[in-house]
């Protein structure tokens, strides 16, 4: 395929049952176009190795420094370092988290991390470098790590805001670096910055909405309104069999809670609950009726005096992975707990 080349901000390298289906909203309506000066940038960083790791994002945050823009990063421990060390005395202005810790859910780097940061900068632009994607991610995390990609182009459009996402071309599989185009405008690789002829981040959402099949050896328990109470009892009860110390069994009750609520209100007044034990954490799953129709549900905080769309943000912020199915035959939230 062919690529053009464009502006870029590296340096140079070295070369080398039927129901009601009623729509479901948590969340705000998607945002609109803004003037092109203040448009939403979001290149990929192609890297093969620490030099080039840390000569482009050092470059990337020296030109926020000179224009005096408010910066944080987001990337895996290791790396966080790599650009300290890169930049000296010039880190001491920038944002500095662990994406290991912060973004261990995909589903909640967007709110808590990004808009997060973004937010309490609202005037002016914004520079983030976020690395969502790393070798060692699993094969279960991947496609929210992919929507969440495909999704940031949707939750900041029309926003002054640049968002960096470095890739490991050594240590990333194939698919994921071509992800990578579907999701982000333009990709900067060995220093120079190209536009993406594949770039159609609506594309990875509908890909990675897959079904999700229920385990054989689930627990389940259909419910109703009547049942609300009786379903949270039920989740907590096998979850505190199955080893969740104390503290979770407050996280998983809330987000059971939640879920089952909305699906009584939102999803047809009824739903199916399951649960599950596999190695190293255990699998909550709400099924019902209803259909999501925002892409950005449960990735954005609801805007200030409106009624309702947090609980689907709330589970994201409480799980250590969240995975979501949607279409006109109903929706699938499973969340993760780690043991």
């Amino acid at each position: 395929m062919s690529k053009e080349p464009a502006r870029g901000y590296a340096l140079p390298v070295a070369a080398s049952t039927n129901v009601v289906r009623p729509n479901r909203i948590d969340g705000n309506a998607p945002m609109s176009t803004a003037p092109a000066n203040e448009a939403f940038e979001h290149p990929a960083l192609f890297y093969r190795n620490e030099q080039e790791y840390t000569q482009q994002t050092g470059a990337f945050l020296r030109e926020g420094l000179a224009a005096g823009e408010p910066m944080a990063v987001a990337v895996p421990g290791p790396n966080l370092e790599l650009i300290k060390d890169e930049l000296g005395v010039d880190a001491r202005s920038i944002s500095f988290l662990d994406m290991t810790d912060v973004g261990r859910n995909p589903g909640r780097i967007i709110p808590k991390v990004l808009k997060g940061f973004a937010d309490a900068h609202p005037t002016g632009r914004v520079r983030i470098i976020g690395e969502p994607i790393w070798a060692g991610r699993s094969t279960v995390e991947y496609p929210a790590c992919a929507q969440h990609e495909a999704l940031i182009n949707a939750a900041f459009e029309g926003r002054a805001v640049t968002i960096l996402c470095p890739y490991d071309q050594t240590r990333l599989d194939a698919a994921a670096l071509a992800d990578a185009w579907l999701t982000h405008p333009t990709i900067i690789s060995q220093g120079r910055e190209r536009a993406s002829d594949d770039y159609d981040w609506q594309a990875i959402v509908a890909r990675y909405n897959e079904p999700l099949v229920l385990a054989p050896d689930a627990a389940v328990f259909a419910f109703g309104e009547a049942e609300l109470r009786s379903v949270r009892n039920f989740a907590v009860d096998h979850a505190s069999k199955w080893g969740l110390d104390a503290v979770r069994l407050e996280d998983a009750k809330l987000a059971v809670a939640e879920l089952t609520t909305n699906s009584v209100v939102h999803g047809g007044g009824r739903g199916l609950f399951a649960m599950w034990s596999e190695p190293g954490h255990l699998v909550f799953e709400v099924r019902d009726g209803g259909h999501l129709s925002d892409p950005l549900a449960g990735r954005r905080p609801p805007a200030q005096g409106q009624f309702g769309g947090r609980g689907l943000l709330l589970v994201h912020y409480i799980a250590d992975l969240v995975r979501i199915h949607t279409g006109e035959n109903g929706t699938t939230i499973r969340f993760y707990l780690d043991l």
